[in-house]
């Protein structure tokens, strides 16, 4: 191949990506970031097979030479998982298989018989918002049935009926680490051992269980109550800075009364009031005052954006305001927003933690930070090394993902 045709060839390939696709591309030539963004996928995976690797239910339960399956029926049990975080990541686990193949199957389809890009995008946007719909109606449809069944200590079971003399014929198969993250009636405060191995906490609960079920908490803390800032950011700062005037004016004094008032006051605050604080509260609040930085970076997005030659051309062919606003000009404008949702998913778990650790969390979730507080009030090397080591870990990986989109969205810092 001569060399003008392979230069014909690369600029046809470069005329070719998406602006998503450069993105891509300049964010894997940065290693840390990559491998940030790796470890950050296999905490979410951690956080969605939790119970595949501890469970005080068994996988498979013998008894008297009956044959029952505890361990998927708690999966949906609000009598064993009380909290709906946990019932949200046990049906992401249970759907994933399908979820996945169908997405592939559905993929490969659309790329099989649809050649041309805009077509086959907008049908796999649509395939995923349907996926999304399933998740949500499923999950919605769990809440409102629940599946109850009585509490059983089935490991203590197992263990005497392997005693000598046992008169009940017991055989059972139990995930690696057979505790849930309640209470296991071990010895208080044990050191790690090859039956617990990051110990035991003050009230005889498994380290190694809440460390993983923690991780739910972490992760849906910090992308749920981000996602609520982030839309009501987006939605204000697109309206200030595409009609400006009168509209600007008033949202820019609405956005430094926000400004002023501090989030963990508020939070401390409600918390004082609420007989029974819960994780949803603290999202709340930090979704419903943490908006004032977006809503400013997407305010200065639309301020430089508006006057362009696309906009203008979109407003002369006399689309309507709202498809201008949200599918011409707010795509280009949510690079410094990515960003910023990325560092704020880090200070949400900083925030969480930090009200965990002060005792005015929900105490019904397994929180680092109520590990890190029992170690802080017993002097338990392995309660406080082992939790603050996972926030440090998780927080490091969020910024370092953070400069890396940070420097991928930046055209001056491409190579």
């Amino acid at each position: 191949m001569s060399d003008a045709n392979k230069k014909a060839q690369n600029t046809h390939g470069e005329e070719d990506l998406t602006y998503g696709d450069i993105v891509w591309g300049q964010l894997k030539k940065n290693t840390y970031a990559l491998y940030a963004l790796y470890m950050l996928l296999g905490l979410f995976a951690v956080a969605i097979y939790s119970p595949l690797v501890a469970s005080g239910r068994p996988f498979i339960w013998t008894e008297d030479g009956v044959t029952s399956y505890p361990w998927f029926s708690s999966l949906f049990d609000r009598n064993y998982f009380e909290n709906a975080i946990d019932v949200f990541f046990n049906m992401l686990m249970v759907l994933s298989l399908p979820l996945g193949i169908g997405w592939k199957v559905g993929l490969a389809h659309f790329q099989r018989t649809t050649p041309a890009k805009r077509p086959r995008r907008r049908k796999i946007q649509r395939m995923t918002f349907s996926m999304i719909g399933l998740v949500l109606l499923t999950y919605i449809g769990l809440l409102a049935k629940p599946y109850e069944e009585p509490y059983r200590t089935y490991h203590d079971d197992y263990i005497a009926a392997q005693e000598d003399g046992a008169e009940t014929d017991i055989d059972a198969t139990f995930p690696v680490i057979p505790y849930g993250y309640r209470k296991t009636g071990f010895k208080s405060l044990a050191k790690p051992s090859s039956e617990h191995w990051l110990g035991v906490d003050q009230s005889t609960r498994d380290v190694a269980v809440r460390m993983l079920y923690g991780t739910r908490i972490a992760l849906s803390i910090g992308v749920i109550a981000v996602s609520i800032y982030v839309t009501i950011g987006v939605f204000v700062g697109s309206m200030a800075g595409f009609f400006g005037g009168v509209i600007d004016l008033l949202v820019v004094r609405f956005i430094e009364i926000f400004m002023s008032i501090p989030s963990l006051f508020v939070i401390l605050t409600l918390l004082a009031f609420v007989e029974r604080p819960s994780i949803f509260h603290i999202m709340a609040v930090i979704g419903l005052l943490g908006w004032t930085g977006v809503a400013r970076l997407v305010r200065g997005e639309f301020l430089r954006l508006r006057n362009l030659d696309f906009v203008n051309a979109a407003v002369a062919l006399g689309f309507p305001t709202h498809r201008i606003i949200f599918q011409h000009i707010l795509p280009n404008a949510l690079g410094p927003v990515l960003v910023n949702a990325t560092f704020g998913v880090a200070a949400a778990i900083l925030t969480e933690s930090t009200l965990s650790f002060l005792g005015l969390g929900d105490t019904s979730v397994p929180s680092w930070g109520q590990t890190l507080s029992e170690g802080y009030a017993t002097s338990a090397w392995h309660l406080i090394l082992t939790p603050g080591f996972a926030i440090f870990i998780t927080v490091s990986l969020l910024n370092q993902l953070g400069d890396g989109v940070r420097n991928a969205l930046d055209p001056k810092a491409r190579k």
